[in-house]
């Protein structure tokens, strides 16, 4: 059975639901990553604990890719969002009042699980949208996710110059909550998102007999999302042990990195038009792990040599340009799981996440012990040689795809939260 084409006007609406519910998520998953060093202090936890905390937290976004699509296509994409979405704002509301690590696990192992169940249904939804009107819009979804992140990123650098922690994490998901709320509203009800349909026509392939394919996207999910997630969770701490910012500008080198790469997301449709986007990434891979490793590097020096100030401008140069060459990693592997012969896309998606979110549990255990044992700015060679080692799989993706499926295809439905222990 094929659904009908939405009216015009039941298409706005949802597509003001689902933009809106993607902004929000950003906003209020980055809310407290800039207060992180702040956060760090009040559970009196070291580098090393906190990669462990950060790391096996993971766990909880693994655990729904197990059962989320069978619950998707028993009651649709909407009731489960309203559920998560008020779930996910309750818990962040928590992390101000935790006082030691095992707490905050809890708690953010919690909000970890709840925030990919939302996730899952949010990106079921987005693609069930544009195939109901026809239309390539996953792009714009994505980047409207970014904007929000990296408003709230300067958002939380402005209420760390005055506001205590715990009402900062009070505020934003009371806010968050209300945009939840109404922006859930207008999206497509289970009537409507055609789960029925997905489940009809759902093929099973055993995991360990997924095709190499998969696993090669696997891999390069991984590899693209990772330096990004290391931004996230290191970027102000990065700030204040390395370049001696105070708390007011903790948040810059995030800020910087992800409005850059909200730019290089938003070029994708018109470099694809000329260029694989696949080879978009993997140019993109090895220009922004230069930069990346730049940046570390010339921010330590210059602030041991010159003043914080000087290494922070530096450094946000080089960040910027690799926030551009991040830009297209995500997208790159996500639209290629569209073309695996023999899967369903959703299938191949949530194959992808399971093996990048265990992957991705135990590099970010590594790098905090790297931070702790050696130092943070040797740590973040890591994800720099893990960005590298993305561009040599972009290559390989681009080899085995045909660039007119891979431009059809060109943004994914999510931005890296999805992945995200975070």
């Amino acid at each position: 059975m094929t659904l009908p084409m939405l009216t015009v006007n039941r298409a706005k609406s949802a597509q003001l639901g689902l933009t809106g519910s993607f902004f929000t998520q950003g906003f209020l998953s980055i809310t407290y990553l800039p207060r992180i060093p702040e956060l760090m202090d009040q559970l009196g936890v070291n580098f090393a604990q906190w990669g462990l905390i950060m790391g096996l937290s993971g766990l909880g976004g693994m655990i729904p890719l197990l059962f989320g699509n069978k619950l998707i296509m028993r009651l649709g994409t909407r009731p489960i969002m309203f559920v998560a979405s008020v779930l996910v704002s309750i818990m962040v509301a928590t992390f101000g009042f935790a006082r030691d690590g095992l707490t905050f696990f809890f708690l953010i192992f919690g909000m970890s699980f709840v925030m990919s169940i939302y996730n899952l249904s949010l990106n079921s939804q987005s693609i069930m949208f544009q195939n109901r009107i026809g239309k390539v819009v996953l792009g714009k979804f994505h980047a409207t996710w970014s904007i929000g992140a990296a408003l709230s990123s300067v958002v939380a650098g402005l209420l760390a110059t005055f506001m205590p922690l715990w009402l900062h994490l009070l505020i934003v998901p009371g806010l968050a909550l209300a945009g939840f709320l109404y922006f859930t509203a207008k999206v497509l009800a289970p009537h409507e998102d055609g789960h029925t349909e997905e489940k009809a026509k759902a093929i099973k392939v055993p995991f360990f007999k997924s095709p190499s394919m998969v696993w090669l996207l696997a891999a390069g999910l991984f590899t693209g999302v990772f330096p990004e997630l290391m931004m996230m969770d290191w970027s102000a701490v990065f700030g204040r042990d390395v370049l001696g910012l105070d708390a007011g500008l903790q948040a810059v080198p995030y800020t910087v990195f992800v409005v850059s790469m909200i730019a290089g997301r938003l070029l994708i449709s018109p470099i694809t038009k000329r260029f694989h986007v696949s080879e978009y990434a993997r140019v993109g891979a090895f220009v922004g792990s230069a930069a990346m490793l730049a940046g570390v590097w010339l921010g330590t020096w210059l602030s041991a040599s010159s003043s914080s100030f000087v290494a922070l401008a530096v450094s946000s140069v080089f960040w910027a340009i690799a926030g551009l060459g991040c830009a297209a990693m995500v997208p790159s592997f996500f639209s290629a799981a569209g073309h695996v012969p023999g899967m369903p896309t959703a299938q191949v998606m949530a194959r992808m996440q399971l093996v990048n979110s265990i992957t991705v549990l135990g590099a970010k255990i590594l790098m905090g012990a790297l931070a702790q044992g050696i130092s943070l700015s040797v740590a973040f060679g890591f994800p720099v040689l893990v960005l590298l080692a993305s561009g040599f799989l972009a290559g390989k993706v681009a080899s085995r795809l045909k660039r007119h499926e891979v431009v059809a295809n060109a943004f994914p439905p999510t931005g890296p939260i999805s992945m995200v222990g975070e």
